[in-house]
């Protein structure tokens, strides 16, 4: 039996994964969940489902106290961070956005192991959590996790490059994107997932922040990590050996897959995800990426070649400029540009590749400081 930790156990990761507790009530236990204040209801009756002793959410204790019924409720801002440093086999980080950084490193120096969903802990603070050991971690992204996976299948001196896929997005069939609206941007053509997520998809920057994931998960250099459209999202990424092999890994696009490999690593969960029908004829398409199009790839690559300082600030710039697009302030084409403005304007007053980043305090400076910038831009553009 595993006691695992579920943080935003009501968004799409979360709910999946008690999907598979449910299946396998013999090999997981849920001992801690935590959620955001927007489905108090649902995380509720998750903890009297699974009998969870206690949780943690951000809602202010009149949101709650007539739901609770006997669930011990830790609340506030730091509820996750709490929760996370529970005494468990391993924490699965479902939170979207830079604030699950905190819980990740919580989690980690509570000597728990991290089953990381949430991008943003290595994004805006890889040196940080990479500092407990690579072992601690195992990546439920699926492109990470089929990177972990073909990892296995050589050396870590014998990796020429990393593939990773990428959907397209909403727009990958469509050239102009002037105009584009907002409830476009949400109608992604394979995935289901939530809004922030989806927008970065369109934009690609969630590729650029999976690019940033993959350097410092594998520490792998930015010149050996590559990124190709594939629409089908079955092959979810490839490692190139320096014999000419690639490994890949593939199955249909379903993150129950990638969770439940990094729950029950190093077994694997049995019917966790379909497999793909071979009684049925495939066809599978890769194409190189449109640099043109899809600035935002570029941008974070060049970010993450300057250092986490400007990694934080992309990745908070992009947080403050999807809202804004989605609240309908801005355009979808400006996302990129309030983004490069941040950038270029906190790499031209401080040394970005120099400047230490020593604890959960200093990200957060750097990214209220990317954030007020950002939305001084935004601003600037609904005038």
């Amino acid at each position: 039996m595993r006691d695992i930790v579920i943080l935003g156990s009501t968004g799409s990761i979360g709910v999946q994964a008690l999907e598979l507790v449910a299946a396998n009530p013999d090999l997981f236990r849920v001992v801690g969940l935590s959620a955001g204040s927007k489905n108090l209801p649902l995380l509720f009756e998750q903890a009297r489902k699974f009998q969870v002793p206690i949780v943690g959410t951000t809602a202010r204790r009149d949101s709650w106290e007539s739901i609770a019924g006997s669930t011990i409720v830790i609340d506030g801002p730091l509820a996750s961070t709490q929760i996370a440093a529970l005494s468990c086999d391993i924490v699965l980080n479902g939170i979207t956005g830079s604030i699950g950084l905190g819980p990740t490193l919580s989690a980690l120096a509570a000597g728990n192991k991290v089953a990381l969903a949430n991008k943003e802990s290595l994004v805006a603070g890889g040196p940080l959590v990479m500092s407990y050991g690579a072992d601690r971690i195992i990546p439920v992204d699926s492109e990470h996790s089929a990177l972990y996976q073909a990892m296995l299948a050589g050396k870590r001196s014998e990796v020429k490059k990393f593939v990773i896929t990428a959907s397209g997005g909403a727009f990958r069939d469509r050239s102009d994107l002037r105009g584009v609206t907002v409830d476009e941007a949400l109608s992604h053509p394979t995935w289901s997932m939530g809004p922030v997520v989806t927008i970065n998809s369109a934009t690609l920057m969630n590729k650029g922040l999976e690019i940033i994931e993959a350097h410092y998960l594998f520490d792998l250099p930015y010149s050996q990590i590559d990124a190709v459209i594939h629409p089908q999202s079955v092959v979810h990424s490839m490692v190139e050996y320096v014999d000419g092999s690639t490994i890949a890994q593939l199955s249909p696009p379903n993150m129950k897959g990638p969770i439940g490999y990094a729950l029950s690593f190093p077994d694997r969960l049995k019917g966790s995800t379909p497999a793909v029908d071979w009684s049925k004829a495939h066809e599978w398409n890769f194409a190189p990426v449109d640099q043109n199009k899809y600035l935002a790839l570029a941008l974070a690559r060049s970010a993450g070649e300057m250092g986490v300082v400007a990694t934080a600030t992309l990745n908070a710039a992009n947080e403050v400029a999807v809202a804004a697009f989605i609240d309908k302030r801005i355009e979808f084409s400006a996302i990129i540009d309030v983004v490069t403005a941040t950038l270029d304007r906190v790499a031209g007053s401080t040394s970005t590749s120099t400047t230490q980043i020593r604890d959960l305090a200093d990200v957060s400076a750097v990214e209220e400081n990317a954030r007020m910038i950002a939305s001084e831009y935004s601003e600037g553009l609904t005038r």
